[in-house]
């Protein structure tokens, strides 16, 4: 009996200690390789690739279902969503997207996914849970990027060639105000507390941010690197801290990544990275940011608090996004 004691003791204290050791930003990370047409997975504990998944034709959207279960990668040549099953990290399903598809998001409840879908100009919007297509929406010409308010009510895409943010009423499915943006908008994504939306645009090198109230623009943030050419910064991928204080964008060609103090809308530092950066990731607590980088094939690991770049993972080719496991 003492032994026992002593036996489930000891394993008491030591599943304690393991858990202790275990860092709390140790979560899976899946970058989607546009050219490898594979997805690698990678341990936020280790900083290492752990597994590389066979997917379709040109990954590139990715993102985890909300609740962890499955990671949903389009795979644009095949014009489709594929499911992987998390558990068993294999593809289990897909989902009716339209031709092309490119860039997605979810609504908060993770019952709606909507999907741009480069070549016929149309958002979809699939049922997850019943793998079913529901609706459609016409919109301008290549779009791609996508957003969904913190209330659900709006969905936002941006068309490429339209330069223009499309407000998508999500009870109606109509378009229901347009703002006029830079050049080639590739990204969209709302603050928090809803009070600005920010739109990357490539080729007009700039970000803007809009009143999602008023749907007017308040801001353009521009961007200027010593030695590098206007033509060679082309803002991406923009994530926000929760706390709305600071965002990370993502500037392409120019291997930077830009610190944006979100509240003055002022540039505060560049953060060299790999080579044409394109889309980036928070770990859930915000410690670390994760950025694909296209042309040198890897993944650059940035401290959030520290404002650097700590590490660099070699993945598959070309890799386009990135997703981390929600907790």
């Amino acid at each position: 009996m003492w032994r026992c004691q002593l036996r489930s003791c000891f394993a008491g204290g030591l599943f304690a200690v393991l858990a202790a050791a275990t860092p709390a930003h140790a979560v899976l990370a899946y970058v989607s390789n546009e050219k490898g047409n594979t997805v690698s997975v990678i341990d936020t504990g280790t900083w290492t690739v752990v597994n590389t998944i066979k997917v379709g034709q040109r990954p590139r959207g990715i993102e985890f279902t909300r609740d962890g279960k499955y990671v949903l990668v389009a795979v644009g040549d095949d014009d489709t969503i594929q499911m992987i099953d998390t558990a068993t990290q294999t593809v289990v399903d897909t989902l009716p997207s339209g031709p092309d598809p490119e860039l997605f998001t979810q609504d908060s409840a993770g019952r709606l996914l909507y999907v741009a879908n480069e070549n016929d100009n149309t958002v979809t919007i699939i049922d997850i849970a019943k793998r079913t297509r529901v609706g459609d929406v016409q919109v301008g010409v290549e779009p791609e990027g996508m957003a969904v308010s913190p209330d659900d009510k709006i969905l936002i895409n941006t068309s490429e060639t339209t330069s223009m943010a499309h407000f998508i009423d999500t009870t109606t499915r109509r378009i229901v105000g347009n703002v006029l943006v830079g050049s080639r908008p590739r990204f969209a994504t709302f603050k928090q507390d809803a009070s600005e939306l920010w739109i990357s645009s490539e080729i007009g090198g700039i970000v803007t941010v809009i009143d999602p109230a008023t749907r007017t623009a308040t801001h353009k943030i521009s961007f200027a690197i010593p030695g590098l050419r206007a033509e060679a910064i082309q803002p991406v991928g923009i994530n926000i801290t929760r706390d709305g204080k600071t965002a990370f964008v993502a500037l392409g060609p120019a291997n930077r990544i830009a610190i944006v103090d979100a509240t003055t809308h002022q540039v505060v530092k560049y953060l060299l990275v790999g080579q044409r950066v394109w889309h980036m990731a928070f770990t859930p607590d915000e410690k670390y940011l994760l950025a694909t980088n296209g042309v040198s094939n890897d993944v650059s690991v940035v401290d959030v608090a520290a404002q650097k770049v700590t590490k660099s993972i070699q993945v598959g080719e070309l890799p386009w996004g990135v997703t981390v496991a929600p907790q």
